[in-house]
């Protein structure tokens, strides 16, 4: 038997060990934790809507109508008209013949990828993608094999080494903890021209990037011919909560037959789709929010330079500052939460080995005068010419 307690210790020595926070109200750019307010500049919401009242009234509308649970999995009797709703509005959104609903993000990732591929099958990954995306590619029996960040030189020798094997190439939009948008039109010739199936995560491009925030694919005038499998999060822009898969009719007739992790599990709530497809009118009519949020992003990246920060290369409202070591990057975290500033301390393995970080978001809730407030807390725990982030 293990010795939990020897592990766990062994993770607080390394500077690794994971707590959780617990809000006392809504997600907001202010919260709440343990009786103080805190400017947050953690959290996914990006556009602003998980506490818009638009999208707060249109669930209490869902409870009157729908009650609190769907009660069943879809293939029995969860599957509502909001449900219903819901995904013909999102196969509209992303322009894609259909979509389909799932509970959140991680088993809409690990349905597919079981669902596409096999034993003997072959599924590659960018070191840089999400968790789900790599675990979804190790629970379908593929071989899972990754090439370097953002390399479509190196995707391709190695699709060229598996020639004759079905294949699956998987990748991030947006990547979560970078922040950057990966090469999607060159991704999508090089899957074409080995004839795999191309699977882009788009969970934090959705809504904050491209024409109507329709994504990172519609940024690059990707349509389901070049990109035939699309999943997006809704509990980040959308400020909700699910996931969805968009494709052709074949590839969600598809999943409906054999993605276990749709078709074991309860359906959302219906409620919850309620509120996601007014969150989704908001996210269409919002260029104002992504506006908002390109103005704030530049805002903190030219603070940032002036003081040394070391940045990764992104546009997105994903802006990490990397500190090198978890013990670093937990040093900048305490600093700020005393002055009354929310950013959680990114560490390994969730990173790689001397890219722990402080992973600041954006949203277009925020203002330019809380970009500023950051900036100058920043200046003042990390001194100049102290890049080890002494504190």
């Amino acid at each position: 038997m293990k010795d939990l307690s020897a592990i766990l210790q062994a993770r607080k020595n390394s500077s690794l060990y994971r707590t959780r926070q617990i809000l006392d109200g809504p997600q907001g750019v202010s919260v709440r934790l343990d009786g103080r307010e805190y400017l947050s500049f953690c959290s996914n919401d990006y556009l602003g809507l998980a506490n818009h009242p638009g999208v707060v009234a249109a669930f209490h509308q869902g409870l009157e109508r729908f009650g609190a649970g769907s009660g069943a999995a879809h293939l029995i009797t969860g599957h509502s008209r909001a449900h219903h709703e819901l995904e013909e509005a999102l196969a509209d959104f992303v322009q894609r013949p259909r979509a389909l609903l799932f509970s959140t993000g991680y088993m809409a990732n690990l349905g597919v990828l079981a669902a596409l591929a096999g034993r003997g099958d072959r599924i590659f990954e960018d070191r840089g993608n999400h968790a789900s995306l790599l675990d979804g590619a190790r629970l379908s029996g593929a071989r899972l094999v990754r090439y370097r960040h953002a390399d479509v030189s190196d995707l391709t020798r190695n699709l060229e080494a598996a020639s004759g094997a079905d294949s699956v190439v998987a990748t991030d939009g947006v990547f979560s903890m970078d922040g950057d948008i990966a090469p999607l039109p060159a991704l999508a010739q090089a899957a074409a021209a080995h004839n795999a199936w191309l699977l882009v995560d788009d969970a934090h491009g959705l809504g904050v990037v491209g024409p109507q925030g329709r994504g990172s694919l519609a940024a690059g005038n990707l349509g389901v011919d070049q990109v035939p499998v699309l999943m997006g999060t809704l509990g980040k822009a959308f400020g909700t909560f699910g996931a969805f898969v968009a494709g052709s009719e074949e590839l969600i007739e598809t999943l409906i037959q054999e993605a276990r992790t749709w078709i074991y599990t309860t359906a959302p709530p219906p409620a919850v789709a309620v509120a996601t497809l007014a969150a989704l009118r908001l996210v269409e009519s919002g260029d104002w929010r992504r506006a908002q949020l390109r103005l704030l992003v530049r805002r903190f990246r030219a603070g940032a330079s002036r003081l040394g920060l070391n940045l990764c290369d992104s546009t997105t409202p994903i802006q990490p500052v990397i500190a090198g070591t978890a013990e670093a990057a937990l040093r900048w975290s305490t600093a700020l939460r005393k002055a009354g500033i929310l950013i959680t301390a990114i560490r390994p393995p969730t990173v790689p080995e001397g890219t722990a970080r402080l992973r600041i978001t954006f949203s277009a809730t925020h203002s330019e005068a809380q970009v500023d407030r950051l900036l100058d807390t920043l200046e003042q725990i990390l001194p100049a010419g102290n890049p080890a982030g002494q504190v």
